[in-house]
């Protein structure tokens, strides 16, 4: 089951899809400093660096099931600017959409932040599903916090699932899975970390690969909230920021001062350090991020699909469309044929 990878980052919705039985066989990032980690943790990487608006379908390998990707985040994301389509980087859900409709997989999967979903991006959000729709796929449109999905952390996202109208199917989330993940669960078992060294820049000598904390002041925006949960508790979400990292569990507790958005701490406070924060989001201990910047490090972590999230929906897929039980699939899709549409209609 061959895929295609866009906006792969550090590799979560990839590795999540691999761990399902599906090959990526394409991968496209344009940040050049995160392609090193996804070469590090695979044994035959094929991965791309370029800038997507200059990719052309016919770049891509034809043979394709699936498209998979996170486009950013930060034009719908309420702690960012909000712009939508009016910055670039929110365009950039078109150009996915472009090439899903030059290749016509069986299925695509994207996935982005709640804030899409907000009153503000009400009429982009149609778009982008009356686009989806037009090209030839039933979508579904569901918002998840990946804790109910055996990810220990409250983590709410937005997930476009899409079955070519050639698939007679629609995609169903399945329910939550029961295993609600603690910090104990996950990182309880770690030593202790260490500071980044001096700058923020990463220590190469680590025991635990990655096992380094962010220090620094705190923002007003930090404190004017509780950044830290007990031992048998989710994680807040993590960020694709060192310094807006929670803190780790081990910390004094956060007391809220009574006045307007401002908290402190009552004691000794550390942040999480980027393998927590990985182990957190659902990375095996083994993945290696590669960084000089430690700040760089919480960026690649925080950007990414958790794992676990990622393989549930892999699974659904994989037994929807690829199972023996499956319906017998159109192979328009591999040999570059015209898809066949239908009357079927989009459900958000």
């Amino acid at each position: 089951m061959k895929i295609i990878s866009l906006f792969t980052g550090a590799g979560g919705l990839d590795l999540g899809f691999e761990q399902a039985g599906f090959n990526v066989i394409w991968a496209n990032e344009y940040d050049r400093q995160i392609v090193p980690t996804y070469i590090a943790n695979r044994t035959e990487p094929t991965i791309s660096c370029r800038d997507l608006l200059k990719v052309s379908s016919q770049d891509l390998p034809r043979v394709c099931r699936g498209i998979i990707g996170g486009p950013p985040c930060q034009s719908w994301s309420v702690a960012g600017a909000g712009r939508g389509l009016d910055d670039s980087r929110g365009q950039l859900m078109l150009e996915y959409q472009r090439i899903l409709g030059d290749l016509a997989p069986d299925f695509f999967v994207a996935e982005n932040v709640k804030g899409m979903t907000s009153p503000r991006h009400a009429a982009a959000f149609d778009q982008f599903v009356n686009g989806f729709h037009n090209l030839g796929y039933n979508v579904v449109c569901t918002t998840v916090d990946a804790a109910d999905y055996g990810v220990a952390q409250n983590r709410e996202r937005v997930i476009f699932v899409g079955y070519h109208f050639r698939t007679n199917q629609s995609f169903k989330m399945p329910p939550p899975n029961g295993n609600r993940a603690t910090l104990r669960d996950v990182i309880g078992d770690l030593s202790a970390a260490t500071p980044a060294l001096p700058g923020n820049e990463a220590n190469p000598n680590l025991a635990i690969v990655n096992h380094e904390y962010f220090f620094g002041d705190y923002s007003s925006h930090y404190m004017s909230r509780n950044r830290r949960r007990g031992w048998d508790e989710p994680s807040f979400t993590i960020q694709a920021s060192g310094r807006h990292a929670p803190q780790h569990p081990d910390a004094a507790p956060m007391e809220d001062t009574g006045e307007k958005d401002k908290f402190r701490f009552t004691g000794k406070d550390r942040r999480l350090s980027v393998h927590e924060c990985a182990l957190i989001q659902g990375f095996p201990k083994n993945y290696r991020f590669q960084y000089r910047d430690v700040n760089d490090g919480y960026k690649m972590v925080g950007n990414a699909v958790p794992p676990p999230l990622a393989k549930v929906i892999a699974e659904t897929i994989k037994k929807d469309l690829f199972s023996c039980s499956a319906p017998s699939l159109d192979t328009a899709a591999d040999s570059g044929s015209t898809p066949r549409a239908s009357n079927s209609t989009a459900s958000c």
